[in-house]
């Protein structure tokens, strides 16, 4: 059987590549769950430091869900529906926006539906100039299911991500690039070493400090400002006791380049985070 995600190591960067190009990389349950697999354990595996996503072939990142399998759903009811659809689907774009070590999609064609979704969902995203957006549920008489309507607003503003959702018409890359979707649009040739070369600019930081920037941000972005800054503070002060923030220290003093010990896991305890937080808090009042 054709492993419906590709995985591969290339320094410290975990490739997944969506495998069914003679579909568009259409998301079907197996590969949502396949995928969801894969990020369970690269995220505990320490040797992996980013993950770059991208689909096979030459037409498509993901052309969206799988409608053939999610229509039978559909046919016994909305419950079933809802719990095997998009349930599914929601989990796999929450994971990837909560992801603790940096997510890249490189998305090298079409990026339809929910492989929109999951460009929005990706912390970080590069585009080919051969990519072709849309979010086309409107056209199956249906919003779209795995965070489109929450999402896109949040990265284009309301009234720009209302027109793409209620038209359905497909955009460009760099149409792409202004509404906040994807960070930059390079030549198709370039793609995937882009997208390895922002990895290897990311992964030579301390990787729990790459972890906290990534929570406080995921976390903190739909707070208010004075909640959100209780979230920063809350990462600094589990970053505090760390032998990677004493080495980073240190080597901007001594003026060399830092070498950190690559661990995920920190050596604060959650009564140390705690109480820092507490003398933070009653330092503030």
């Amino acid at each position: 059987m054709t492993d419906l995600v590709l995985s591969e190591m290339r320094d410290r960067v975990a490739i997944l590549t969506l495998n069914r190009p003679d579909k568009l990389n259409a998301l079907n349950y197996a590969l949502i769950d396949r995928l969801l697999s894969l990020l369970d354990r690269i995220e505990t595996e320490d040797g992996v430091r980013a993950v770059i996503l991208t689909g096979a072939g030459e037409r498509a990142f993901s052309a969206g869900a799988d409608i053939h399998e999610f229509s039978l759903g559909v046919a016994e009811g909305a419950d079933v529906a809802l719990r095997d659809f998009v349930a599914r689907g929601q989990r796999l774009t929450a994971r990837l926006e909560a992801f603790r070590k940096p997510v890249i999609a490189a998305v090298n064609g079409l990026a339809f539906g929910g492989g929109c979704e999951i460009t929005e969902a990706a912390p970080l995203a590069i585009a080919s100039d051969r990519a072709l957006f849309a979010k086309p549920e409107i056209n199956l008489a249906m919003p779209p299911t795995f965070g489109g309507t929450q999402r896109l607003p949040r990265l284009a503003g309301r009234k720009r991500a209302l027109e793409l959702l209620l038209t359905g018409e497909a955009f460009s890359p760099h149409r792409a690039v202004e509404l906040g979707l994807v960070n930059k649009v390079v030549p198709h040739a370039e793609l995937m070493p882009q997208a390895q070369d922002l990895a290897r600019r990311i992964i030579g930081h301390s990787p729990a400090a790459v972890t906290a920037i990534l929570t406080a941000v995921t976390r903190g972005i739909n707070h208010s400002i004075a909640e959100g800054l209780l979230v920063e503070a809350e990462q600094f002060a589990r970053m505090a006791p760390t032998t990677d923030l004493r080495e980073g220290l240190s080597a901007w003093i001594e003026r060399r380049k830092p070498v950190y010990d690559g661990a995920w896991t920190h050596v604060t305890r959650p009564a140390d985070t705690k109480g820092a937080m507490a003398r933070s808090n009653g330092e503030r009042g």
